[in-house]
């Protein structure tokens, strides 16, 4: 009988030996479990995304001259960052963009026909022009065109001797960005020339920070309604246009496009000037 109640206390004891083993094992399992289900995942942690300084209003760009009021801010800003003449900026954009309307402009924000080149990381199209399906930068906003419009004149050591001109000598500008290779168009500096003078571009380069801010300079007034509806009856010439494509825009025929501007062939030139209508 001494025996059996021997026997039974000593079962007892390991049964409750046993128990607090497993109460000890729990418990550091519980405080893992707690570590694991409160971790701050560090690839979750993303810096803000920077944008454009200043954005321009969404207008609608019916002539030149409303280009020319939408993105003059923008290239006076530009030319007080890298002493690039506004008006130089902006006869550029207004050539090699069509106005803001060209397929390029639209399609990518490219106003300034800048190829990707070696290097190019950001977004790209591909745009028919010296060879079919050249490979062209694409931004998200306008301005950052402008931007890198400038850095890229700023980075290339062929355009450095233009920076030793003063922001208000145009005319060199113009002459020296061929000279530097911009453009393989002879009449390129001419071009340049007679859009600064036709919508008076070189006031741009006057303006200083001060009157940027307080937007206390001389903007360009908005066309009446006989010149904006005459500006209407002439296509100003865009990378990839032909008389066939530019006939067919305006419901008209070839014949007649060459008749109202004297042409004896099919040829014409970019930032030339068609009579449509």
């Amino acid at each position: 009988m001494k025996l059996r109640i021997f026997l039974l206390i000593g079962l007892a004891i390991t049964a409750a030996s046993c128990g607090s083993k497993k109460v000890v094992t729990t418990t550091p399992r519980t405080k893992t479990v707690v570590v694991k289900d409160n971790p701050i995942p560090l690839n979750k942690t993303k810096l803000p995304v920077l944008t454009p300084e200043k954005r321009t209003a969404k207008t609608t760009i019916n002539n030149t001259q409303d280009y020319v009021n939408k993105f003059a801010p923008i290239a006076i800003r530009e030319m007080h960052k890298y002493k690039i003449p506004a008006s130089i900026t902006l006869a550029q954009g207004i050539l090699e963009s069509g106005s803001g309307r060209s397929p390029l402009a639209i399609r990518s924000n490219n106003h300034f026909g800048i190829k990707c080149h070696k290097g190019w990381k950001g977004k790209s199209v591909t745009h028919d022009d010296d060879e079919i399906a050249e490979c062209f930068r694409k931004y998200k906003y306008p301005e950052t065109s402008y931007e890198d419009h400038s850095q890229f004149l700023t980075s290339r050591k062929r355009y450095a001797g233009l920076f030793r001109l003063k922001t208000t000598d145009y005319k060199n500008w113009a002459y020296g960005l061929k000279k530097a290779g911009y453009a393989t168009d002879r009449k390129y500096p001419v071009k340049l020339i007679s859009l600064i003078r036709k919508y008076n571009l070189h006031q741009y380069d006057y303006v200083t920070p001060k009157q940027l801010e307080l937007g206390a300079y001389g903007k360009v007034p908005t066309e009446t309604r006989s010149e904006s509806t005459a500006q209407k009856n002439y296509h100003t010439v865009v990378k990839g246009d032909t008389l066939y494509s530019i006939a067919r825009k305006y419901n008209t025929s070839v014949a007649s496009i060459k008749k109202a501007n004297g042409l004896r062939s099919n040829t014409i030139s970019i930032g030339q000037q068609l009579k449509v209508n």
